[in-house]
This record gives structure tokens, C-alpha cells and sequence, in this order.
């Protein structure tokens, strides 16, 4: 009995003992409102300070646009270029692009941050344009920050 009782409160404080030989890393300064601790390895800390810095340099979030059309073959450049044209005449405030992916030219359309954004204005341009598709995850590289709204006053 004694001897499990004393292998009990052994292997209680080992367990302490190894809690506290953990080392302290604060992480994130004073970025926000509040101070968050993280306990962990010196290597975690790195990890963590160049996935800032690259958010910080990486000025992108992820969107949509829709694909027009992809042409190839003679004279698909002009057409594409046309397309493209026809597109910003008939739907000003609406960015189009003409992207070359050998062998074809894609125009696509929109800069739009959610799927369903650019799910509502390809139902506006269906008609006009058949065959339209929308393409995943395009990162636009000109993104006006001063109309980003907070979701919570936290994020102020």
C-alpha cells in the first residue's frame, strides 16, 4: 500500500517538475489590446515571427473572378481583347483581364472577395456572355484597405 501511495506522489512531482522546466516566449508585442502568452520552444517562436512578417510584406487576400471565355486559334488574341472591351463598356466599375495560358487567352472578370459575390453577377452577365464560369481563388494585388470594415470593435 505504501508503496504505491509513494510511486502516486512520485510520479506527481515529476510530472510538476517537468511543467516548469518549460521556457517563455511572448509573442505578437503589443499589436492589439491585450497580451497573449505562448509557452512553448524557441523554434515555434521563429516559425511564428516569419509567418507575421510575411503577412505583413503580402499585401493579397483571396478572391474570385469569372471566366468569360477562353479562346485559341486565329485571331483569338483580337477577340479576346474585344471581349474584354464589350465587358468594361457594359458593365463599368467591373475590372476585366485578358490572361494568356498557352495556347488559349481567358477573359475573365471581377475582383470579388466571396464566391457568392461573384455567383450574383455572373447571373447578371449569363446572358449577355453563355458559357461563363467562375474560377477559384485569384489573389488581387490592388486592394483599398480604407474600405476594409471591421468585423468587431476589437478589430479596431
Amino acid at each position: 500500500m505504501y508503496n504505491y501511495l509513494f510511486s502516486a506522489l512520485f510520479a506527481m512531482l515529476a510530472a510538476c517538475s517537468v511543467c516548469q522546466a518549460q521556457t517563455y516566449h511572448s509573442y505578437g508585442g503589443n499589436r492589439s489590446k491585450g497580451h497573449i502568452e505562448i509557452k512553448g520552444d524557441v523554434a515555434v517562436s521563429q516559425l511564428v515571427q516569419k509567418h507575421i512578417e510575411l503577412n505583413e510584406r503580402v499585401r493579397t487576400i483571396p478572391g474570385y473572378r469569372i471566366q468569360v471565355a477562353s479562346l485559341s486559334g486565329t485571331a483569338s488574341k483580337n477577340r479576346a481583347f474585344e471581349m474584354k472591351e464589350r465587358l468594361r463598356e457594359a458593365y463599368p466599375g467591373v475590372e476585366a483581364y485578358v490572361v494568356f495560358d498557352e495556347p488559349n487567352f481567358k477573359v475573365k472578370v471581377g475582383d470579388f472577395r466571396t464566391r457568392l459575390d461573384a455567383f450574383v453577377f455572373l447571373q447578371q452577365i449569363r446572358t449577355d456572355f453563355p458559357g461563363t464560369i467562375i474560377r477559384d481563388n485569384i489573389y488581387p494585388t490592388q486592394i483599398d484597405w480604407s474600405e476594409m470594415v471591421p468585423e468587431t470593435e476589437d478589430d479596431i
